[in-house]
């Protein structure tokens, strides 16, 4: 029936998203729909939304537009998190057909009976306590690496975060489905699988769709490392609370488990951290930092952190900046906070000024610029193994290695997605680092 049909996708937010929409896409190619890339004239756009970002909302209406000039007939449906916290403000966008909440995306054909355009856009959206079943995907980004949804929804009531109202309670992929997904994407030659989820150290409860849990993360970790045929296992965002020292020990030992760890912050004051309801204070993310480094000390940790959260005095912001400056990390990620519908901390007192969370999401930038800088530095001289990315940037390959340092080469199609040993020698002008290869470079 849709023999010459084309569907067309475009994904807001985060990695689990870009997982997820590969999954929705893979039911309509079943369908028969031919997949065309979101800049081409297709017959349904899908768009994946997110709600952790201001500018997400902002961009969706802009994508819609877009599409609507390739294809002004084209169905449009709206699927993801902004589309299950706010469903009738998207079907209220001029073109839009279809809205469908957290657990319909995955069934998104079945509510295809034609492609004819709705006056007004359709919502079939779940209560989100509905959203308790768990569906397994796992997105491929490039032929490079691969992108595995190992747990979705989360249980902690962050006072700033929308992601529980958007997604629902914590629940997990079975450790079977996970290792059968993992061996789906060795087999096609990826070389790097990254673990994904909401909160993907929570992994295990909710396996049966309840609180009961088989496995844990550890567990997990431990499993896929003997999964044959995958190179290169990272672990996505990982709450500090939940990073426990033997899972530190268990990736120091691993054969395929490399040195990078993202772990959350959000705020570098105690004090916050409680208004944030955060389930841990400073002291526990210093130990993890620490305990990292001592097993692994050319490991590459990220950070996550807020600036701008109601209350956050200069006094507090200059606690986070200093703390920051004086641990071992490589690189921040800086979220200014933006005021989000039925969170607690939409009605908090000290609201700061936009003018002043813009200056301190500056100073943060700066300093994760610095930082970087100085861990790509600590890292000359060393010989790393580097994975090669699929594009041809202005006459340049990139890559990264095992612990995260970007690499760049001139342009050369046979090293796409293969593994080589090299020795990092200098940073160059843009910031990334130029390296010899070892002996005769040989795949790895």
């Amino acid at each position: 029936m849709n023999a010459d049909k084309k569907v067309a996708f475009y994904t807001l937010g985060c990695k689990l998203n870009f997982s997820e929409t590969s999954t929705i896409a893979r039911g309509f190619v079943n369908e028969g729909f031919e997949r065309v890339d979101f800049d081409e004239k297709a017959d349904v756009y899908v768009i994946n939304t997110c709600s952790v970002t201001d500018n997400a909302d902002k961009r969706f209406k802009t994508i819609v537009k877009s599409a609507l000039k390739k294809n002004d007939e084209a169905f449009l449906i709206a699927v993801g998190c902004y589309a299950q916290l706010k469903p009738e403000e998207l079907a209220a966008v001029d073109g839009v057909d279809l809205v469908l909440g957290a657990t319909e995306k995955f069934n998104v054909t079945s509510y295809i009976n034609d492609l004819t355009k709705n006056q007004v856009g359709e919502v079939h959206s779940c209560e989100i306590a509905d959203a308790d079943f768990y569906v397994g995907s796992y997105s491929i980004g490039d032929r490079t690496r691969a992108f595995l949804k190992v747990q979705d929804g989360c249980d902690y009531k962050c006072t700033y975060c929308t992601i529980p109202l958007a997604r629902g309670i914590s629940r997990s992929d079975t450790l079977e489905n996970v290792l059968k997904n993992a061996k789906e994407i060795s087999e096609k030659g990826i070389k790097e699988i990254v673990l994904t989820g909401v909160n993907i150290g929570d992994y295990g409860k909710g396996e049966f769709g309840n609180k009961k849990h088989e496995h844990t993360f550890l567990e997990l970790v431990q499993e896929l490392d003997k999964v044959k045929g995958i190179h290169r296992l990272r672990i996505s965002s990982i709450e500090p609370n939940l990073l426990k020292d033997e899972t530190i020990d268990f990736v120091s030992k691993s054969e395929t488990f490399v040195p990078h760890f993202h772990i959350p912050l959000q705020s570098g004051s105690d004090d916050l951290l409680k208004k944030m309801k955060r389930r841990y204070l400073r002291k526990i993310y210093t130990n993890r930092v620490s305990k990292i480094k001592e097993v692994m000390p050319n490991a590459c940790i990220g950070v996550d952190v807020i600036v701008g959260f109601p209350g956050e005095t200069e006094e507090h912001f200059l606690e986070t900046y200093n703390y920051l400056n004086d641990l071992d990390i490589s690189y921040l990620h800086v979220f200014t906070y933006s005021e989000r519908p039925n969170t607690e901390a939409i009605l908090m007192d000290g609201v700061v000024p936009k003018n002043v969370r813009s200056k301190r999401s500056k100073m943060l930038r700066g300093l994760s610029a610095k930082k970087r800088r100085a861990f790509y530095e600590s890292q000359l001289g060393n010989t790393l193994t580097v994975l090669f990315e699929s594009e041809n940037k202005e006459g340049y390959i990139h890559g990264f290695t095992e612990n995260y340092v970007k690499v760049k080469t001139p342009w050369n199609p046979e090293l796409v997605n293969t593994l080589h040993e090299v020795t990092l020698t200098s940073i160059d002008e843009d910031g990334l680092v130029r390296f010899n290869f070892v002996k005769e470079s040989v795949e790895l």
